[in-house]
């Protein structure tokens, strides 16, 4: 289905997407082509994620399974360009450090509450295998397919509980979102992955963190993160928890902050946006999306 990833750009609803995943769609070019989920749209883009509906406040539980842990993360840099020490900066060490960070916080807590008691329970355990690079020139991630191949080819034995995030040298160009998610299978292992633009000077894409802890365009890289990485526990296949409108944890609360700075467990310091929480919109403790529902939580100030 060629415009697959066209629709998905244009606010396809996650349910929906999750129905085409389980068809096994084909890419027009007789391979599969997963669907592209957890759209992290660029400001300005907000209108075409679920999150801006008014009318779909609280998460439910689809009957997929959740990421009990993340066991493990290994991230992909793909591109010529991550050879080049000026063009890599802080990202790389960076990207480590907040991969090697996250597991077991008050951030990676604010998905704790979407659980199947009576099947699968969220844990905080996050383990981070380090990275790989690739230096063969780079897809612009408008393939979830091209993505996938590259995973399947960095990562020959994949877990089926990993997490694998692709970080590649091109800019984001024209395209409307920064990142965004999927899941399929490697040799029949199944496999979560992510994908992600160099967003170096890119203002759409940009959290405007003042810390002087990062550069700017690792700034960026950590808060997009962070809302793939919630989205990947909390709807790993695309078929366990989203609003009625489609839209998952991150999608909600894209682009609000709560808390200045949000510590890990390695005293790293990052600027990353909140995610929803229904027990917060219901206890009006939370802090307000871009919609004014007052349900988004990020660990720090803010808890569920």
């Amino acid at each position: 289905m060629k415009n697959r990833i066209t629709l998905m750009c244009i606010g396809l609803s996650l349910a929906t997407s999750a129905a085409l995943f389980a068809q096994e769609a084909d890419d027009g070019h007789g391979k599969p082509e997963p669907p592209m989920a957890g759209v992290h749209w660029a400001k300005g883009q907000a209108q075409k994620s679920g999150g801006a509906s008014r009318n779909s406040p609280l998460m439910t539980n689809h009957g997929g399974d959740i990421m009990t842990n993340v066991q493990p993360v290994q991230s992909i840099f793909w591109g010529a360009s991550w050879n080049s020490a000026s063009f890599a900066g802080d990202k790389m060490t960076g990207v480590d450090l907040f991969y090697s960070g996250v597991g077991n916080t008050t951030y990676a807590q604010t998905c704790s509450e979407y659980s199947d008691p009576s099947k699968d329970v969220l844990t905080n355990s996050i383990t981070y295998n380090g990275h790989i690079v690739d230096t063969t020139p780079a897809s612009n991630g408008q393939s979830t397919s091209a993505i996938l191949a590259e995973v399947c080819k960095m990562i020959p034995s994949p877990q089926a509980n990993g997490y694998y995030p692709v970080y590649v040298d091109i800019p984001r160009g024209h395209a409307g979102y920064c990142a965004w998610h999927s899941a399929s299978t490697c040799n029949g292992v199944p496999v979560q992955f992510a994908f992600f633009f160099n967003l170096d000077g890119d203002p759409g894409c940009d959290p405007e963190d003042t810390s002087g802890l990062h550069s700017q365009g690792l700034a960026a890289l950590a808060n997009v993160s962070g809302h793939e990485l919630s989205e990947a526990r909390t709807d790993p296949r695309l078929n366990a928890w989203f609003d009625n409108s489609g839209a998952e944890n991150g999608d909600k609360c894209a682009w609000t902050f709560g808390t200045n700075l949000l510590t890990f467990s390695n005293q790293s310091k990052w600027k990353i946006q909140g995610n929803w929480s229904n027990a917060a919109y219901t206890n009006k403790t939370g802090y307000p999306n871009a919609s004014g529902q007052i349900g988004c939580i990020d660990g720090g100030n803010y808890h569920n």
